[in-house]
């Protein structure tokens, strides 16, 4: 090997330890590199989500926009994970669970086909991101989640924000919320082999049930299922992945 290209060789690994951390970095808002990120960086990064991963992949409800536009996500992550708070994917929250990506969010809630007098119900409240959403669309929203200190920090969240038309309670969705129903729509967040029982007594006539249906972390097709004459009409929209339903969903059926 000659000098000139020894030389050159160098030049070029040299060249690509600067190059290539830069690529890896610039997946990742820039505000978590410089400092910590300000409301003005929250709010840009939240417009860019709309308009790139939602209006961009095809939402199409002005609604479900408007709200994602306004609701600041970055309070429903944990502290560490905020300046990825509008990257379009799910991240982990407390208890082993997660909050669904942006897309994902917007899908399901319009599937739902809300209008401003309906009432819905949700299972698994996670972080509460998801219910905040469902406030600015529907005039009720009950939301069940079976991790008691989860319930408890959503709701704490959804009081701070306003979202004065959001109850949260503590206890197995399977069961639902008998006493506050029938419900026009309802909008499951973990994944069940089946749609359980109570839950579809309790969805109103002509209403519309959203959620994965499969096994656990495989084989998943989100789905959507309206109550027509009593009789279920499913759709199924896409592959999912989704944490598994707990409680009695998981016992043998």
């Amino acid at each position: 090997m000659n000098t000139t290209t020894s030389s050159l060789r160098k030049s070029l690994s040299r060249s690509l330890l600067v190059v290539v951390p830069f690529l890896l970095l610039s997946w990742l808002p820039i505000g978590s590199f410089f400092g910590a990120p300000g409301e003005e960086d929250f709010a840009r990064w939240r417009l860019e989500m709309v308009e790139k991963d939602l209006r961009g992949r095809g939402i199409k409800d002005e609604r479900v926009l408007k709200a994602m536009s306004t609701i600041p996500r970055h309070l429903f992550v944990p502290a560490n994970q905020r300046h990825l708070a509008y990257v379009d994917g799910a991240r982990p929250i407390e208890a082993g669970q997660t909050i669904s990506q942006p897309y994902i969010v917007a899908l399901m809630t319009e599937l739902l086909e809300l209008k401003p007098t309906d009432k819905v119900l949700e299972i698994g409240t996670g972080s509460g991101y998801q219910a905040a959403v469902l406030s600015h669309l529907a005039r009720e929203v009950y939301t069940i989640e079976i991790i008691p200190e989860l319930a408890a920090k959503a709701r704490e969240l959804l009081a701070q924000l306003n979202h004065d038309n959001v109850s949260v309670r503590v206890g197995d969705g399977f069961y639902g919320w008998e006493e506050k129903a029938p419900f026009d729509a309802i909008l499951i967040t973990a994944a069940a082999e089946h749609i359980p029982q109570p839950l579809w007594d309790q969805l109103a006539e002509g209403g519309r049930l959203v959620m994965p249906l499969g096994r656990p972390h495989r084989d998943q097709k989100l789905v959507r299922a309206r109550k027509l004459q009593g009789k279920r009409h499913l759709e199924t929209i896409t592959g999912v992945v989704f944490v598994p339903m707990t409680g009695a969903a998981q016992e043998p059926r």
